[in-house]
């Protein structure tokens, strides 16, 4: 695909993992989300969160869907790395908002947070070397 191979002629840090291993890990991580996101919505329809706790959840989502348009469609590093620390710090804003009403949500999603610093350091770590 034309588009994934402007990121293979991207200069990469050393320790950047192979192309192989992004597919397996976000599907991993995105049976977490549904699992996870999707308790959180039942919560809010349900009457047993506000909304400014579903809103961190609802703007993840949007920034995470928005990463690969941004980053493959328009090429653009610069605008993907505003994106994802939006991923990631959207993300923290979600833990911390729903820690106090379902803290098994805050633990399972653990392995999303982890791989999300390890993107977040990549991504500008990518964007740095081929400025």
């Amino acid at each position: 695909m034309e588009n994934f191979s402007f990121y293979r002629e991207l200069s990469k840090p050393s320790w950047a993992p192979p192309a192989e291993v992004f597919g397996p890990v976000w599907t991993l991580l995105y049976v977490i989300i549904a699992v996870s996101f999707g308790y959180v919505a039942y919560l809010f329809r349900h009457g047993r969160i506000t909304f400014a706790v579903l809103l961190p959840f609802l703007l993840n989502i949007v920034f995470n869907v928005a990463f690969t348009p941004i980053q493959f469609g328009l090429k653009n590093n610069v605008l993907a790395s505003v994106d994802v620390l939006l991923v990631l710090v959207t993300l923290v804003l979600a833990l911390v908002a729903i820690y106090p009403h379902a803290k098994w949500v805050v633990f399972v999603n653990i392995p999303y947070v982890l791989w999300m610093s390890f993107a977040t350091i990549l991504q500008l770590t990518v964007t740095v070397l081929n400025w």
